[in-house]
């Protein structure tokens, strides 16, 4: 399953590459822009994946699509020993390895340059994999699950936060409003890349989310799934295991 939504419409590079270069470019603005975006309201969403994560009692735990660290860092409270924060993002990494370094978490947290369709570690090796605001960027998504289910220990809980669109009156309108008016408004006034908030809004609401993504999981060898939607469904949290 590949994603038909790519951010630079006239490039002929292949999505991953246009994500790549997307990122880095709006890497130094991405964190602050991101807080007024969603009104803050994601760092209560992500304490909510650290709250399930650490029931399992990880002692290794996967970041993927980890942006500028924010989950990496806060799953230092599951108690794991070994976290690892991957990106495609050489800009974003960056920003990610200068929060680590300045909260003196280097001997926990490592930041990599990965792709999640190729994963360079050993079949049943992690406790927890998280991916944030990250599964709709995947070029391939069938073959981003099938290696994060390969990587992760049997067992092993996979939570995944996505975007999501709320199903209810007046909510679903008013977020079809934000989501194609405002959203990209704000970053074309903040951000160097002007498309770049038109790619995050269009891709959130072709995304599939609920019941749809829940079968996208059980078709890639996922057991136990289900699906935790946040703030009138604006964004969803999907628990699943292998």
């Amino acid at each position: 399953m590949t994603s038909g939504v790519k951010p630079y419409k006239n490039s002929e590079k292949g999505k991953k590459e246009q994500v790549t270069q997307m990122f880095d470019t709006i890497s130094k603005n991405y964190d602050g822009l991101n807080r007024v975006i969603s009104l803050g309201i994601d760092k209560s969403w992500r304490k909510k994946v650290v709250k399930i994560a650490a029931q399992t009692n990880p002692k290794t735990v996967l970041d993927i699509a980890t942006g500028t660290g924010d989950l990496a860092i806060a799953l230092i409270d599951t108690g794991a020993k070994e976290i690892v924060g991957l990106d495609i993002s050489p800009g974003m990494l960056e920003i990610g390895k200068e929060k680590v370094e300045e909260q003196k978490l280097n001997k926990t947290i490592s930041m990599v340059i990965g792709d999640s369709e190729n994963l360079a570690y050993q079949d049943n090796f992690f406790d927890v994999i998280t991916v944030s605001f990250g599964v709709r960027n995947f070029e391939n998504l069938d073959k981003g699950l099938q290696e994060i289910n390969r990587v992760l220990k049997p067992g092993g809980k996979f939570l995944v936060l996505e975007t999501s669109v709320p199903t209810k009156f007046p909510f679903k309108q008013g977020y079809h409003f934000y989501s194609k008016y405002i959203l990209p408004t704000i970053g074309k006034v903040f951000s160097k890349d002007k498309v770049a908030y038109n790619y995050l809004s269009e891709s959130a609401s072709v995304f599939p989310y609920g019941n749809e993504f829940n079968n996208i999981l059980r078709k890639n060898g996922f057991i136990e799934v289900e699906h935790r939607p946040q703030t009138l469904g604006v964004a969803t949290i999907y628990v699943a295991s292998k």
